[in-house]
């Protein structure tokens, strides 16, 4: 009897080791909310962090999120001293890349998000595809107006993913001889600069069929301008990133101008975090005969219709 009782007492005390060294502390940094996506953004990572402190209270998280990149490099540099094991990193700008890469090479398993950095200083790299995003919703306002039209652009902040964007955009419009870009002028992700652009566009340009925005924040801008010109002849319109008022919008069928979207998901970030607590501990996914997780990782981009409008559509989320 005394010796089970001592058995028992070792597998205890083995176990408690052992439960003691799953403990993970994992830093989230992020750009500050300074649009209606990196909005969107933030909440799907925080909603990731309380998901998980949910279901495993041995996951110890920080967050921070920066308006600068000065900033969030200090954010980091604080995580750092935490004794982080893992960080989820969705950089201001690459210029961060100097950053992570201490990081990285301090043996802080590494996820890096959407812009990236400018070397492979990370574990795993997820973003979503910018290409297949304006291939899928420019080649929909093609598709609308059967391949002849008059359209403009309204583009993001020049940076990789915008000029992955327009090229890609511009890339299909070659395909087509009746299909005219008459101007593309960048509206910075942001509402107010984009129904600027679209008033000069209304001034400039008396037959629009249609117009594509590279997301739904400026979308909503042109929408605006539109509307307080009066004018009724553009009938296509398409912007991307599944803002849930558009969503709602395809999906209740009620607005005649607002037909269908883009993904461009923000959960993304939540996916990051998950894979931060996967492979901080060194699982993969199931069925993965490799015994780490991918290093790149690139999510789909997928047309939003009526038909399946209702998956996309998450009320709570501010995006």
């Amino acid at each position: 009897m005394k010796k089970l009782v001592l058995v028992l007492l070792i597998v205890l005390v083995a176990c408690s080791v052992s439960f003691a060294a799953t403990k993970i502390k994992i830093g989230v940094s992020m750009p500050a909310a300074d649009h209606g996506w990196t909005g969107g953004a933030n909440w799907w990572a925080k909603k990731a962090i309380e998901d998980w402190k949910a279901k495993d209270p041995d996951i110890e998280f920080f967050f921070a999120a920066a308006a600068t990149v000065q900033k969030q490099a200090a954010d980091i540099e604080d995580m750092m001293v935490k004794g982080i094991n893992a960080i989820v990193v969705f950089p201001y700008d690459p210029s961060l890349t100097t950053v992570v890469e201490k990081v990285y090479n301090k043996g802080v398993y590494t996820v890096v998000l959407d812009r990236g950095t400018t070397k492979p200083v990370f574990d795993v790299w997820l973003r979503n595809d910018d290409e297949a995003y304006a291939r899928r919703g420019f080649g929909w306002v093609i598709d609308q107006l059967k391949g002849r039209g008059n359209v403009v652009i309204i583009e993001g902040i020049p940076s990789a993913p915008n000029e992955i964007r327009v090229k890609t955009a511009r890339e299909l419009a070659k395909n087509y001889p009746g299909i005219k870009i008459l101007d593309s002028q960048p509206g910075d992700w942001n509402r107010q600069k984009a129904l600027e652009v679209m008033q000069n566009y209304l001034q400039k340009y008396p037959k629009i069929d249609a117009v594509w925005t590279a997301d739904d924040d400026m979308l909503v801008g042109a929408l605006q301008a539109y509307a307080e010109s009066k004018r009724k002849d553009i009938k296509v319109w398409m912007g991307g990133g599944a803002m849930k008022e558009f969503v709602k919008k395809i999906m209740d069928d009620n607005d005649p101008l607002i037909k269908a979207d883009a993904t461009y998901p923000p959960d993304v970030c939540a996916t990051a975090v998950s894979l931060a607590v996967l492979g901080v501990r060194g699982r993969t996914f199931e069925g993965f005969y490799q015994k780490k997780l991918p290093v790149y990782i690139i999510l789909n981009s997928e047309m939003i219709t009526k038909a399946n409008a209702k998956d996309y559509y998450h009320p709570d989320a501010p995006f």
